[in-house]
């Protein structure tokens, strides 16, 4: 394996937050349910189903959120060993302030599309775009970020020098 150059991992804090959010809402709509039903059936079934998925989502965030993203001088992956992309693949980074990304993430740019996939609180992928973070540590979302606009400014700057 490559050597590691940045690990994005989870902060504790936001994550506990986003997960003890989410599942306290759906305990939430399931208490209302129980202890103030309303009238319609449908109506009743929709706190339900509705608080089931918000503390289903709450689970999945905390299980989701064990894991950490590596950067190596060839690819985004994840500790468990899933490639999110290689390096080559990457057209641009935005970190801007009116980019599509996660929370203290950014966005990814790809040459190519990837499949569709997602991991919440920690990154998603659709057509050509990458997103990284959600209850990331934000400094090391920069961090990231700049090593990977290094790197791509020393390729393109050796790709010049070819021609």
């Amino acid at each position: 394996m490559s050597e590691v150059l940045v690990r994005l991992e989870v902060a504790q804090g936001r994550r506990m937050s986003a997960v003890v959010s989410m599942a306290a809402l759906g305990l939430l709509l399931i208490y209302i349910a129980a202890i103030y039903p309303p009238s319609k059936i449908t109506a009743l079934a929709a706190l339900i189903v509705i608080g089931s998925v918000f503390i289903w989502a709450g689970y999945r965030l905390f299980t989701s959120t064990q894991n950490e993203i590596i950067l190596t001088r060839q690819s985004i992956s994840t500790a468990s060993g899933r490639e999110l992309c290689r390096l080559d693949q990457i057209s641009r980074v935005d970190r801007g302030f009116f980019a599509f990304k996660p929370s203290n993430g950014f966005l990814v740019q790809l040459k190519e599309p990837i499949p569709r996939s997602w991991t919440p609180g920690m990154w998603w992928s659709l057509g050509k775009h990458l997103g990284i973070g959600g209850v990331t540590s934000p400094r090391q979302s920069k961090e990231m970020v700049a090593v990977i606009q290094i790197i791509l400014a020393e390729r393109a700057a050796e790709a010049c020098k070819q021609d």
